[in-house]
């Protein structure tokens, strides 16, 4: 097995290069509030939508992250992939894509064994992939955050959350595709910019809907 934190110091992209991602918040669920429909009943679905789902994020990392297990979700649930998000951070070095980008091919054997996470090999090779050209966005000077938030203009938009994909996120994702990117499809594409709050697409009847409109 490849000895994942023994390059985490090597190679032109130090571990601090890249701000480490917040810890999860899990706080206890504000009660007798309208949320998104979407969260249901599960308390960690709840969690997340009540702390982190639609915030503004700026962290070049976390939306590297957030947006490779975006692509992770394709075909499943949101509800199964963050319940796997803490496997998935131990199996990817928690997502520091200085260290992702030198996955080799005993890495690639591990994930593919490591029942805690989604195993698809086209998936784990994507995320592989995204890592390096991440890093390689980075050796030219080139912000990942600031790239992917110039397709809202710097600033979240307001959504309808009635549609699943739209031209803002259309756009991103052929320039996301004519970078390298894989399982970046608009309608991927979308659902990552609603969680990252570079649209605020919480329902028109949740409490959260203005309370992230004032982080714009």
């Amino acid at each position: 097995m490849a000895n994942i934190d023994a390059r985490a110091t090597t190679g032109p992209h130090e571990l601090a290069s890249f701000p480490a991602i917040p810890a999860a918040r899990e706080d206890a669920p504000v009660a007798n509030e309208t949320r998104c429909g979407w969260c249901g009943d599960d308390p960690r679905m709840i969690a997340y939508h009540d702390a982190e789902w639609g915030m503004p994020d700026h962290n070049p990392r976390a939306l590297w992250e957030k947006l490779i297990l975006d692509g992770f979700q394709a075909g499943l649930s949101w509800r199964t992939i963050l319940h796997k998000r803490d496997a998935f951070r131990a199996a990817f070095a928690d997502f520091n894509p200085a260290i992702v980008a030198r996955f080799d091919a005993a890495d690639v054997a591990r994930l593919i064994a490591d029942p805690g996470i989604v195993r698809s090999r086209a998936k784990i090779d994507a995320a592989i992939g995204g890592a390096r050209i991440f890093c390689d966005m980075a050796a030219k000077g080139e912000d990942f955050a600031a790239f992917v938030w110039s397709f809202t203009g710097g600033v979240p938009v307001e959504g309808e959350g009635v549609t699943t994909s739209t031209p803002a996120s259309t756009a991103l994702s052929k320039a996301l595709k004519a970078r390298g990117f894989k399982f970046v499809g608009p309608v991927i594409v979308h659902a990552w910019m609603q969680a990252v709050g570079m649209v605020n697409d919480h329902s028109p009847d949740c409490f959260r809907r203005a309370q992230v409109r004032a982080l714009a």
